[in-house]
Order: structure tokens, then sequence, then C-alpha cells
């Protein structure tokens, strides 16, 4: 336990497998569950929110790899390509904005941001029909400068690619297959940025190493999710988790 776990608390393992579980659902078949990693690992690891980050973005980089070994046919490489320098352009943002702050603060924007991704959730799925989704040139910038930021911050830009692809009226193969992709390239190019940033370490790569079994499991649950059951209730509640745990980052309570 220790040659993976070093000092990490029982807690602190719970939390990680669980991420990573739910890291390899939202991969492969529930994209509405990426944003509870991200406050789960935050709790887990108070003392350190980029840490928390990192550890996720190991755990991302390697789910993303069964998600494109599963889906590697179902992307729409146009619809990547034409994405991808606005979002690099947003990483470079995000980076610059990691610069600047203190970790003591991360946890604060990341509630933030994480309010704000939900609230568009809802938007989008509320009132925002699929034939109604603006596909402009200039919708495409935004996407893609808010999914690169958010996604350098807090891993977190799956609400904003959520919008953006549904505006191409994609099957759910095709979603998943396409946002697999986009999202490997993406978190691979930040693995050296958080490094530099001491956001990832040697001894929680080992850790994260350690939970590919979860990982795997989560996976060939979020296969069959996609394959069989409806997941309308499942991500309300989901929804409700985010929203709760995003305001105890930013309230006293």
């Amino acid at each position: 336990m220790d040659f993976f776990f070093g000092n990490m608390s029982m807690w602190q393992i719970i939390a990680l497998s669980f991420s990573a579980i739910l890291i390899g659902i939202n991969k492969t078949g529930i994209p509405g569950l990426g944003l509870v990693p991200v406050m789960v690992l935050i709790y887990a690891f108070p003392e350190n929110v980029g840490l928390s980050t990192g550890m996720q973005l190991v755990m991302l980089c390697t789910a993303d790899l069964m998600a494109v070994a599963y889906y590697r046919r179902g992307a729409d490489w146009k619809m990547v390509f034409r994405l991808l320098p606005c979002a690099l352009a947003g990483l470079g943002v995000g980076y610059v904005t990691m610069e600047y702050i203190q970790n003591i603060h991360l946890d604060k924007i990341i509630g933030v941001i994480i309010l704000l991704l939900s609230a568009l959730n809802y938007i989008r799925r509320k009132y925002w029909k699929s034939d109604k989704v603006p596909t402009s040139i200039y919708f495409t910038i935004g996407v893609g400068l808010a999914a690169g930021f958010t996604t350098m911050v807090a891993n977190a830009a799956g609400p904003i690619m959520a919008l953006y692809l549904l505006s191409m009226r994609f099957s759910k193969e095709k979603y998943i297959g396409t946002a697999a992709w986009y999202f490997m390239i993406m978190n691979w190019l930040k693995l050296p940025v958080f490094a530099i940033q001491d956001r990832i370490t040697v001894e929680a790569t080992m850790a994260c190493l350690a939970m590919i079994p979860f990982l795997l499991i989560g996976s060939v649950i979020g296969i069959i999710f996609l394959k069989k059951a409806s997941l309308n209730l499942f991500e309300r509640i989901i929804e409700v988790l985010v929203i709760l745990g995003a305001l105890k980052l930013l309230l006293p309570f």
C-alpha cells in the first residue's frame, strides 16, 4: 500500500478509487458525471487543491486511452479540428491565470466555475433545443476559449463541450467518440504544464496508476449505460450534488 499511496489516509484512497470509477463512467457513457470527481478530490485533498486537479488529470489521461480505444471510429474529426485552435488559446489563458493565483484561492475559483457550468448545463437542457443551438464561427470561438480555460484550471470543460456537441446534432456514439478524441488531445497536452506547476508529482502519479482497475470498471459501466440505461433522473441527482458541493467551496458552512 505504501508503495503506491505513501502517506495518504484511507479516506483519501477511497475518494481516489471512487473518483476513478466516476471518471471511467464519464469517459465512456455519462458525460454529466465529469464535475463530480473534481469535487470529491478537492474535499479529499483540501491542503493542496492544485494537486487534486493534477491527480485527476493523470486518471483522465488514462481513461481517455480507454475511451478512444473503444470509440475510435466514432469521432467527427472536422469538428475536433474546428474547435482545437481556440481551445488551445483557452489553455494559454488558463495557464497564465494559474501563474497569478494562489492555491488558497483555487478552490473558490473552481467553485465559481462549477456553478456557472452547472447553470449552463441547466439552461442547455431546459431551454435550448438541438435545432436552436447556434453553430456560427463566433459560437465555436467562444466555446473553444471557455473549454480550454476551464479544462486547464479545473478539468471541468465537460458541460461546455456538451453544449458544443449538442449543436452538431450527433448520435450518442459520435458524441462520445468525438469528445473522447478531443479530450485525449487536450488532456495529454496539459500533462507537462501541470508537472511544471507542481500539480503532478511522482507520488501522486504512482497513486493514480494504482487506480487503473477502477478506471476500467468505470469504463465498462459507462459503455453498458450508454447502450441500455435511461439517465435523466440519475443526471439530475448528480447535478444537485455538484451544486451543493460547489456552494460548500464558496460559503463557510
